[in-house]
This record gives C-alpha cells, sequence and structure tokens, in this order.
C-alpha cells in the first residue's frame, strides 16, 4: 500500500481514484463495509485504485482538543489494518487549524480537485466535512455533480448493541441494533467489555506499548509480568483479562509482526499494594521461553474480561487467584477466542 503523507507528492499523485475520507479510529466492522465498497466501485469505475484519506490527528483534537475522543488505533496500526483491507493507497491529512477552516466548497475545489481529483467518492450516510462539519452528503452529491465525480452512499453496518452490562460491564442490558462507529467501541472499552468491542472491531482490541522497569512483584511469586507504558490510546477499564501479545522490536514491527502469544492482562492500580499510586498495565505471558523484554513494543490483544480488581490481604491469596485466572484465560484462548 503507497502512504502519502505531504503536500508534494500528493500534488503528483495519479488522478480517478474511488476515494472514501474518514477518520476510520479503529478501521471497524463499519469501516470495512464501506472500504469494501470503494474496492467494487473501483473496479466497476475502472478507476486507478482504492484510496483512503484520513486524518492524523483527529479533527477534534485540534479545534476543541478538551472533547478530543480517545484513540483506538495509532497511525501505524491504522495503516497496517487499512493495507489488510486491500487498499491501495492512505492519504494522511496532517490536520491543522487552515485545513479545518475550509468551506465545503472550499476544500473540494482548493484541496481535492487540485490533488485527487477522484472519480468516484464512497461515504456513509452521516458523512460530513468542512467548515464545522457543514457539508453532508448531499452537499458532496451537489459538489460532485458539479466538478465530474460521481458519489456513492453506503448504509451504516448495523449490529446488535452487546452493551455494558455483564462481565467487566458497568450496567445497560444492550440487544438493539445499533450503527457500528467508533464511539460505540470506545464505550465498550471504557466498561471493560472487550468481547463486545471484538465484535465491533472484527478482531481483538489492541493496545500498544513499550515495556518500562517494574516493581518486581510478580517475578518473586513465580509470574514475571511485562509492565507496559502505553501510547496514547484507550486504556480498557480496571480488570483481569485474557488475551494475546505480540513482541516487536520498534512501533512498525510490533503493528506488523504476526505471532501472538497467549498471556493474562492486569489493569489498574495495585490495591494488594498500597505503596504503588500508578495506574499499571501489566501482562503475564503464559507460553514460550520469552527472552528480556525491556524497551520491547509489545502489542495488547484483549479477548475476554476475567474479573475486576480487588485486594487480597496476602501475597498468598493474590498467587492463588493468579494461578486460577491463568487456567481461566488458557481455557479461554484454547477455546479459539
Amino acid at each position: 500500500m503507497k502512504i502519502i503523507d505531504s503536500i508534494l507528492p500528493l500534488q503528483a499523485i495519479e488522478k480517478g481514484w474511488a476515494l472514501t475520507i474518514g477518520n476510520f479510529d479503529g478501521v471497524h466492522l463499519g469501516h470495512r463495509q464501506i472500504i469494501e465498497a470503494t474496492k467494487r466501485v473501483a473496479r466497476d469505475h475502472h478507476a486507478c485504485g482504492t484510496a483512503v484519506m484520513t486524518f492524523e490527528p483527529h479533527p477534534v483534537a485540534i479545534l476543541y482538543p478538551e472533547k478530543a475522543p480517545g484513540v483506538l488505533t495509532p497511525l501505524e496500526l491504522k495503516a497496517r489494518l487499512l493495507a489488510d483491507c486491500g487498499v491501495d493507497c492512505l492519504i494522511v491529512l496532517k490536520d491543522s487549524p487552515q485545513l479545518l477552516a475550509l468551506s465545503p466548497e472550499a476544500f473540494i475545489d482548493e484541496f481535492l480537485m487540485a490533488t485527487v481529483e477522484p472519480a468516484v467518492v464512497v461515504e456513509g450516510p452521516t458523512f460530513n466535512f468542512g467548515r464545522d462539519r457543514a457539508g453532508n452528503i448531499d452537499t458532496l452529491r451537489r459538489l460532485g455533480a458539479e466538478r465530474g465525480f460521481k458519489v456513492i452512499e453506503v448504509d451504516g453496518y448495523m449490529m446488535q448493541d452487546e452493551g455494558t452490562g455483564g462481565a467487566g460491564g458497568a450496567g445497560g442490558a444492550g440487544g438493539e441494533s445499533v450503527v457500528c462507529c467508533s464511539s460505540l467501541i470506545r464505550r465498550y472499552l471504557h466498561a471493560g467489555n472487550v468481547a463486545a468491542a471484538k465484535s465491533a472491531l472484527g478482531r481483538a482490541y489492541r493496545l500498544i506499548g513499550t515495556v518500562v522497569p517494574g516493581r518486581g512483584v510478580g517475578s518473586e511469586m513465580g509470574f514475571p509480568t511485562a509492565n507496559i507504558e502505553p501510547l496514547e490510546q484507550i486504556i480498557p477499564a480496571h480488570g483481569v483479562y485474557a488475551g494475546r501479545v505480540t513482541i516487536g522490536s520498534d512501533l512498525h514491527d510490533v503493528c506488523n509482526t504476526s505471532q501472538r502469544l497467549g498471556a493474562v492482562f492486569s489493569i489498574g492500580h495495585a490495591k494488594t499494594f498500597p505503596d504503588v499510586s500508578s495506574l499499571l498495565v501489566e501482562a503475564h505471558i503464559l507460553e514460550g521461553d520469552v527472552a528480556d523484554l525491556d524497551g520491547k513494543f509489545l502489542a495488547l490483544d484483549f479477548v475476554r474480561h476475567i474479573r475486576p480488581q480487588q485486594k487480597f490481604e496476602t501475597r498468598d491469596e493474590l498467587k492463588a487467584q493468579i494461578e486460577r485466572d491463568c487456567l481461566r484465560s488458557k481455557t479461554i484462548l484454547e477455546g479459539g477466542d
């Protein structure tokens, strides 16, 4: 997949793409439905390929930093997922107040038609663009007719809302039919419902970070853990989770490595050891002879919530619970999740 992240190569890009524009945070099933439609359109209209135009950072982070949504997929991971979807070209727009101040008409004329000059633009019904999000799918359709590109609308991807109740949840029965979207997945993660997030993403939620020195408490009990300093992503709710780990030497490596190892994750404050006040994100790897991980990048794929964080009176009680957590995680992971 070709990646364009600056204006000069973008101005020289070949014309006539089948294009879809959006933030694509998560590259979830709704995004994938739009991408599949764009690929079909590219074939049907003999476009030069399938292109995705995304924004870095999210426009809200520029205009209203205090309201910026949590990130599901850092750019490196987003690029890998889009490539896996069969996208031919990823165009990364570096958001700025100047770009975001363009009216819908100016965005199309001064930016889109001056660079990509698409043959077809494919979007969902809630698409907005231009200053103050003033442009919508109808605006795009009108401008496309005037400027010479076709606009195709794709319905939202419908799924059953799994709510925020159950293991790791915080109430809410779910069960209604809802549109799959990034905000829904963020809600699931904030509630610890990583299984519901997995259903909406079409894959396990992945949290990436670097391994930093820890307290050594896990090693003393026979359960060595890697302490993770996460990137600026959403961290699921406090609790213990079954999941899988990918190890890499850098961010690109960890996003493009296929090997995954079974693991148990713990997120929260060390209630049994109250002298530790910072949030801890830890991974105990269940399989393989793992070498020294200090400074490595780890990708944590969250499969299932096991239990909430709790305080234990003694280390022996904690050790016994960790043994049970490991057994339960192995059972979950061996079940094909």
